[in-house]
């Protein structure tokens, strides 16, 4: 099954449809389809890793890290399918960086990786979105948390209905073009690893959202105002967001 949450008459409401079913989300106001906090994981992707392990060796790291980097994407960032994902005026550069979400099915404390998958409810795709990176030991809030830069969605597919999240296709493409491939099987830490040590520290709870790893963020996630960018992620969805100038959302407001 698919949940979906869209907001109904001023309320936020959850849709819930059989994986076959087709849904036109055009005409809905879609919100970000989980509720909980949300966790990103940096330096995840292999071959991006592979291209800065030379770098951790030298100072201030000296070692390369051992466990998953953390850091949260606040609620400001979290928006749904359909919503404008805000550009800077200024026009610093902007990436798009799809990863597959891992969502929390209930409370998860200290679990072991050999029970971890238990505890995940489903799967959602995720856009993290981010200006460059300069840190990934310390991964810059100001990159990682201006408004819009994380959407969600458009549902929470069924765990039981992925049947290897292992090796699952993530294709992201702008104006319609094919810019970016990349797989699941790309994680240096899976999915039970991950749920596994976050637990290990601190308790998890339903609807939380881990967001698995993003790969380089290379010219072709560039993103501008103006650019409609979607993210595809196989037995799971196909979340799009239009790209938007930061002062047009700003003058609507005022």
């Amino acid at each position: 099954m698919r949940h979906c949450r869209i907001l109904k008459d001023g309320v936020a409401t959850e849709v819930t449809l059989a994986t076959a079913d087709t849904q036109d989300l055009t005409n809905e106001t879609v919100l970000p389809a989980t509720t909980g906090t949300v966790f990103g994981i940096a330096l995840n992707d292999k071959s991006l890793y592979a291209k800065l392990e030379p770098s951790f060796s030298e100072k201030p790291h000296v070692n390369p890290p051992t466990r998953p980097v953390l850091h949260i994407k606040t609620d400001n960032t979290h928006i749904g399918y359909g919503a404008a994902i805000p550009a800077p005026a200024d026009g610093t550069p902007v990436y798009a960086g799809p990863s597959i979400g891992i969502v929390i099915g209930k409370q998860t404390t200290r679990v072991s990786e050999a029970e971890a998958l238990e505890f995940v409810g489903g799967y959602t795709v995720v856009n993290e979105v981010s200006l460059v990176e300069t840190s990934f030991y310390r991964p810059a809030v100001k990159a990682k948390c201006r408004d819009g830069f994380c959407p969600i969605g458009p549902w929470v597919v069924d765990a039981a209905d992925v049947a290897n999240v292992a090796a699952l296709s993530i294709v992201t493409s702008i104006n319609g073009e094919k810019v970016h491939a990349t797989n699941t099987d790309q994680l240096r830490a899976g999915v039970a690893e991950l749920v596994s040590y976050l637990s290990s520290f601190m308790t998890l709870e339903a609807g939380d959202l881990i967001i698995a790893g993003t790969p380089e963020r290379t010219d072709a996630l560039y993103l501008k105002a103006g650019d409609t960018v979607s993210i595809n992620i196989e037995s799971v969805g196909v979340l799009e967001n239009p790209v938007v100038n930061e002062a047009t959302i700003d003058a609507a407001q005022g």
